[in-house]
C-alpha cells in the first residue's frame, strides 16, 4: 500500500458514517435536479447559451460563500499568492467540467447523454490507480467493462446522433473524472479546506468565462438553474470532503440510471430503437452492478498489508 493510501484510509475512517451518506445523497439528488432543469432550460426554453449559465452559476457560488463567510457562517483562508500553486489544475479542470457538461446536455438526448456520461466511471479508475495508487478487483473491472459494452451498443444505433454532442459529453467524462480525483488530492482542511477549494475554483475562472462569453455576445441570466448550479458544486465537493472521489461517482451513476429512463420522456429528443435501448439497458445493469461491488467493497474494514506489518514489527 502506498503512502498515499495509507494518508487517505485513516481519513475516510474519521468521519461518521451518517454524514457520509447524507453527504452522498445530496449530491445524487442535486445532481439528478440540475440535469433536469438544464436540459428543460436549454433545450425546451431554448436558452441560447450553455457558458452564460455557467457564468451564472459560478457567480451564484461566489456570492453565495463570499456573503456566508462575512456572517461567519463558514470560514475559508483569504486570498494569498500561494492558492493559485496549491489550487492548480482544479480551477482549469472546474471551467472545462462545467462548460462542456453544459453543452453536451444541450445537444444530446438525456438517455443517450447519461450514457455516454458513464465513461467518467473507467476514467475515473483509471485515475485513482494512477494519482491515488488505488487497486480494484476483478468483479469491478468486469461491471465497468459491461457498462462501456452497453454504452458502445447504444451509441451505435444512435438514430439522434449529433458529433458535436458526443464530442462535448466525452470531453465532460474527461474533466469530471481528473476533477473529482483532484478535488480529493487537494481538499487538505490545514490548507484551502472544502469551502475553499469551491470559492476559489469559481473565483479564478467565472471573470475569464466571462470575458469569452462577453466576446460571443452571449451574456444573460437564468437565477433557477445557477442556484442549483451552486448546489451541485457544494454537494460534489461536500460528497468527496466525506467519501472518496470513487464513491461520488457511483452515486452519480445511480442517479444517472433515473435520469435515463425519466429522459425517455422528458425533452422530446430521444429517439427509440430496440438495439439502442437494449444497449441503454445493458450499460445500466453494468452501472447497477459496478455500484453495488463498489459500496460493498468500501464498506469492508481494510486488513494491514505485509508492508504495514513489516513497518510495525520493525517498531516494536
Amino acid at each position: 500500500m502506498s503512502a498515499r493510501q495509507t494518508e487517505e484510509a485513516p481519513a475516510a475512517a474519521a468521519h461518521p458514517p451518517l454524514p457520509r451518506l447524507l453527504s452522498a445523497f445530496f449530491y445524487g439528488t442535486c445532481s439528478f435536479l440540475i440535469v433536469l432543469v438544464n436540459k428543460t432550460v436549454l433545450t425546451t426554453y431554448s436558452f441560447p447559451s450553455p457558458m452564460v449559465l455557467g457564468i451564472g452559476q459560478m457567480a451564484t457560488t461566489i456570492l453565495i460563500l463570499y456573503v456566508s463567510k462575512l456572517n461567519r457562517i463558514i470560514h475559508y483562508p483569504d486570498f494569498d499568492k500561494s492558492i493559485p500553486v496549491k489550487l492548480f489544475p482544479l480551477p482549469l479542470l472546474y471551467v472545462g467540467n462545467h462548460i462542456s457538461g453544459l453543452s453536451s446536455t444541450s445537444k444530446l438526448s438525456l438517455p443517450m447523454f447519461t450514457v455516454l456520461r458513464k465513461f467518467t466511471i473507467p476514467l475515473t479508475l483509471l485515475l485513482e490507480i494512477i494519482i491515488l495508487g488505488k487497486r480494484y478487483s476483478l468483479g469491478i473491472i468486469a461491471s465497468v467493462f459491461a457498462i462501456i459494452l452497453g454504452a458502445f451498443i447504444a451509441a451505435g444505433s444512435d438514430l439522434s446522433f449529433n458529433l458535436e454532442g458526443y464530442t462535448f459529453v466525452l470531453l465532460n467524462d474527461i474533466f469530471t473524472a481528473a476533477n473529482g480525483v483532484y478535488t480529493k488530492q487537494k481538499m487538505d482542511p490545514k490548507a484551502l479546506g472544502k469551502y475553499g477549494v469551491l470559492f476559489y475554483n469559481a473565483y479564478f475562472m467565472v471573470i475569464p468565462t466571462m470575458i469569452i462569453s462577453f466576446s460571443t455576445g452571449d451574456l444573460q441570466q437564468f437565477l433557477l438553474s445557477c442556484f442549483l448550479g451552486f448546489l451541485l458544486m457544494y454537494s460534489t465537493v461536500l460528497c468527496s470532503h466525506y467519501n472518496s472521489a470513487l464513491t461520488t461517482s457511483v452515486v452519480g451513476a445511480i442517479k444517472n440510471i433515473s435520469i435515463a429512463y425519466i429522459g425517455m420522456l422528458v425533452g422530446g429528443d430521444y429517439i427509440f430503437s430496440l438495439l439502442n435501448f437494449i444497449g441503454l439497458n445493458i450499460c445500466m445493469a453494468g452501472g447497477l452492478r459496478y455500484s453495488f461491488l463498489t459500496l460493498r467493497e468500501h464498506s469492508k474494514p481494510k486488513q494491514p498489508t505485509d508492508e504495514e506489518n513489516t513497518h510495525l514489527d520493525s517498531k516494536s
